[in-house]
């Protein structure tokens, strides 16, 4: 068990091709890069995040990502923290920026975006896809729905190579 669990319970609105805008339709190509010291200053509670994103940087295990619309580095759509443990990726944290929740969120397909990089950098370490998070019981079913998790017993839940493959193929076309 990690120390210090969170319980994920970031939903998955819409599996879109990178980000969509919520208004206009539009969609955006996105790119996903490492968060840097001088990003904290755009992700503090202060503005409306929830996580310490400060803290999860330092922590020199866990390897944290920005969600950018290409091009526009400064506007972080969503952040997400990780390790690489023995024979998977671990997901710690996925957070949406605090103006794409709720019924007036501006872009749909953040977090199946980050989800997806979890799913690439799994298979980029030859884990196969898999990803590992422990979740919010209520929406193990929608995980399950949405990502194609799997539970492991309580709340963990595991990403396979099938569903990893599917994600990463949805969102980053290379």
């Amino acid at each position: 068990m990690q120390p210090h669990t969170f319980e994920l319970d970031f939903l998955v609105d819409k599996l879109t091709n990178s980000i969509q805008n919520t208004i206009s339709g539009d969609s955006f190509n996105t790119e996903v890069l490492r968060l840097t010291k001088a990003d904290l200053t755009l992700v503090t509670k202060k503005i409306g995040w929830n996580f310490d994103w400060r803290s999860e940087l330092s922590n020199n295990v866990k390897e944290v990502f920005k969600l950018t619309i290409t091009n526009n580095p400064k506007i972080i759509q969503g952040l997400l923290s990780l390790s690489l443990e023995r024979d998977h990726v671990y997901m710690h944290l996925l957070e949406n920026a605090p103006f794409n929740i709720g019924q007036n969120k501006l872009y749909e397909g953040v977090p199946g975006n980050l989800v997806a990089h979890a799913c690439k950098v799994s298979f980029q370490q030859g884990f196969e896809g898999f990803v590992a998070f422990t979740a919010k019981t209520k929406l193990i079913a929608h995980y399950q729905k949405t990502l194609g998790a799997f539970n492991l017993g309580g709340q963990k839940m595991i990403i396979p190579t099938e569903s990893a493959q599917f994600l990463i193929d949805k969102y980053f076309k290379s």
